[in-house]
């Protein structure tokens, strides 16, 4: 069922009063949770604007990434907004992905209301590649986790990290991707979680890595012209007037309330020392539970492996219908990953399990790392969430291989809801056609790539659409290398 949200205007602070108003509306719904989907990357970060701008008692903040990029300088401001209104701020970021932040994150750390900790830290600040070689273990293993959650009211997890390839920044997206804002039982799953994270062994205070030392009475102050460029005037012009900013000043913003809970890895797994029993592939399927119907799977990277392609197999013997969409080659640099993939894609077909290929949307000339060592996000599917039976929907960072079972921390919610199941599965189905190549088999067993045009019909690639040979010859060699664990 749906209802419409309150209105959260962006610039009246004293007027906001976000908890009462979340309150009275979870009282409506005893036992739910309130899930809106954030599939537009504007809409995304209209929704952390918006909740950093509203927030009066605390913020707490989780990343993989945060780009040194315009959005997120834009939410370094409000954050640094917020503190100043009195706000308490907890920024708990990966150390993977902080290179050229040390001295923001300095800044930023010295404000009385602001405290910033960073998750399996780089003891080299400036060659960080040479802590692998005294520390591999340990710097291996990453956060991946993503949430915001402001005045332990209202909360946003998924799968986007911060910054302008996840937002919409430029013309054109650089990411399909998926978040939730969500209200209600869940945010206290996600606020306690956190807790647990921030006083993890695994995390470290910033000033015990990077030094912050400075006049603490000199006013904490961030370069005034990140606020101040023609591109920031018109992301901004362009978030005033988004129908998303529109329908929550107008309250019209709906709200899907559903049974709704966190999972999340318990945090010792970033130093190899997590329970195998609390890992969350294990407790997805205890809390999920077996597919009988149909298992829809989105996945920014895919990598089943052996065991996992018998699971899958053991579900379409039961006659489960299986549907997997993953990026392409040419929609994905990280090659060694789409290997760990391409080796089991046979085998996947022949027993009638779906496959799509998402095409490349761009070519981004840069790109924020998001999966350790083994490559970066420059890709065009983000999302990781999958639907089982039309019923349950999970929305979060994991994605389906090794790297996100075994080695880096993971979270996301699990959401028994009907409608927003199959609004998922119905989205995943429509988009098919046209932004991704199907996959099949032909008559002498090998992969062809369709794609469906207007005029010329259906077209098929003998090989891997849009990729040179030497691509193809490389994942050849990689699926052969004994490395898929660390993938």
């Amino acid at each position: 069922m749906s209802e419409a949200a309150t209105s959260l205007p962006p610039e009246e602070h004293s007027g906001n009063r976000l908890k009462p108003s979340v309150e009275a509306r979870c009282a409506r719904h005893p036992g739910m949770s309130g899930i809106h989907p954030l599939n537009d990357g504007l809409d995304a970060f209209a929704a952390r604007y918006q909740l950093m701008s509203m927030a009066q008692h605390t913020i707490d903040v989780q990343y993989y990434i945060w780009h040194n990029d315009m959005s997120g300088r834009l939410l370094f401001s409000a954050l640094l907004d917020a503190a100043e209104r009195g706000v308490k701020v907890r920024l708990l970021l990966d150390d993977n992905n902080t290179p050229g932040l040390d001295e923001t994150l300095a800044e930023l750390d010295r404000h009385a209301n602001i405290a910033v900790r960073l998750f399996n830290p780089f003891s080299f600040r400036t060659l960080r590649a040479l802590g692998y070689l005294t520390d591999f273990s340990r710097l291996n293993r990453r956060m991946h986790n993503k949430s915001l959650t402001v005045d332990g009211a209202a909360t946003l997890v998924g799968g986007r990290n911060i910054g302008d390839e996840y937002f919409g920044t430029g013309d054109e997206p650089l990411f399909t991707d998926l978040d939730v804002l969500a209200i209600g039982p869940v945010v206290d799953e996600v606020t306690q979680d956190f807790e647990r994270y921030w006083r993890s062994k695994a995390v470290s205070p910033l000033r015990k890595v990077v030094d912050v030392s400075g006049d603490a009475h000199q006013a904490v102050r961030l370069p005034q012209e990140w606020q101040q460029s023609e591109a920031v005037e018109r992301y901004l012009a362009r978030l005033e007037h988004s129908s998303f900013i529109s329908q929550m000043e107008q309250g019209e913003l709906e709200m899907t309330w559903a049974e709704s809970r966190l999972l999340s890895d318990d945090p010792r797994k970033g130093l190899g020392k997590a329970k195998r029993r609390s890992l969350l592939p294990q407790r997805m399927l205890e809390v999920i539970g077996t597919p009988q119907q149909q298992f829809d799977i989105i996945s920014a990277y895919f990598v089943p492996t052996r065991s996992g392609v018998a699971q899958l197999l053991a579900l379409k013997r039961r006659g489960v219908k299986i549907a997997i969409l993953t990026n392409s080659l040419a929609a994905n640099d990280v090659t060694v990953v789409h290997a760990g993939y391409a080796r089991w894609r046979k085998k996947l077909l022949r027993h009638g399990i779906a496959l799509y290929e998402l095409k490349p949307q761009n070519n981004p000339q840069t790109a924020p790392h998001d999966r350790g060592i083994t490559g970066n996000s420059g890709s065009s599917l983000h999302a990781k969430t999958f639907t089982v039976d039309n019923r349950k929907v999970f929305i979060g960072s994991f994605n389906f291989d090794p790297r996100s079972a075994m080695l880096n921390t993971e979270m996301g919610l699990v959401i028994e809801s009907e409608a927003l199941a199959q609004q998922t599965h119905q989205r995943f189905i429509a988009g098919m056609r046209d932004r991704a190549w199907t996959l099949r088999l032909d008559k002498w067993g090998r992969v062809n790539w369709v794609e469906f045009a207007n005029e010329q019909g259906e077209v098929v690639h003998k090989h891997e659409p849009q990729c040179t040979l030497l691509q193809r010859l490389l994942v050849r060699l990689v699926w052969r290398l004994p490395v898929e664990w660390l993938l």
